[in-house]
C-alpha cells in the first residue's frame, strides 16, 4: 500500500467514525432525549401518582442529559472532524499522534460506563423488586430503561472507535508505524 492509498485509508476511517458519531447523537440520542422529557411531563401531568413521579423524575433528568448530549455531540461533530483533518494536513504525524491519544482517553473511559449503567440497573432492579415504596420502583424501572439505553449507546460507540483507532495506528504517520 502507497503513502497515498494509507492517506485515503485514514480519511476515510475519520469520515466513516464521526458519520457514525453524528448519526447516532442526532438521530438516536437527541431523539430519545426529546422523547424522553415529553413522557416525563406527561406522566407528571396525567399520573400524578407516586408511582408516576417515581418513573417522570429519572425520565426528565435523562431527557435533560441526552438532549443536550446529542446536541451538542451532533452539532459540533463536523467542526471537530475538520479541526482533526486540518491539524493532520499542517503536521501529520504530530495531528495523528494528537487523535490517537484523544481516542486512548476515550477508549480507556468505556469500563466506567459499562460500570455506571451496571450499576444503574442493579439499582433500579433493587427498588423495582426489594422495596415496596410506589415511588421506588417506578423510579427503579425507569432506571432499568436508562441503564438499557446508555449500554446501547456506548456499545454502538465503542465498536465505532476500534477500526478507527486501527486506521490511526497503522497509518505511515505514526513513529510506531514507520519502524
Amino acid at each position: 500500500m502507497t503513502i497515498s492509498n494509507q492517506g485515503i485509508a485514514l480519511s476515510d476511517a475519520i469520515q466513516i467514525y464521526f458519520q457514525g458519531e453524528k448519526i447516532e447523537a442526532l438521530v438516536f440520542i437527541l431523539p430519545i432525549g426529546l422523547l424522553s422529557l415529553v413522557f416525563g411531563a406527561w406522566l407528571l401531568s396525567d399520573h400524578p401518582s407516586s408511582f408516576g413521579k417515581g418513573v417522570a423524575i429519572p425520565f426528565l433528568l435523562m431527557g435533560l442529559l441526552m438532549s443536550t448530549v446529542g446536541g451538542v455531540v451532533g452539532f459540533r461533530t463536523p467542526s471537530q472532524a475538520s479541526g482533526i483533518v486540518r491539524a493532520m494536513e499542517v503536521n501529520p504525524q504530530a495531528g495523528v499522534q494528537a487523535e490517537i491519544n484523544r481516542m486512548t482517553k476515550v477508549n480507556n473511559a468505556w469500563h466506567l460506563y459499562l460500570v455506571m449503567w451496571g450499576l444503574f440497573g442493579a439499582a433500579g432492579l433493587l427498588m423495582r423488586f426489594a422495596t415496596s415504596s410506589d415511588f421506588l420502583r417506578g423510579m427503579g424501572i425507569a432506571l432499568v430503561f436508562i441503564a438499557g439505553v446508555g449500554l446501547l449507546v456506548d456499545g454502538f460507540a465503542e465498536r465505532r472507535t476500534h477500526p478507527y483507532v486501527d486506521a490511526l495506528q497503522g497509518s505511515t504517520l505514526t513513529p510506531e508505524a514507520q519502524k
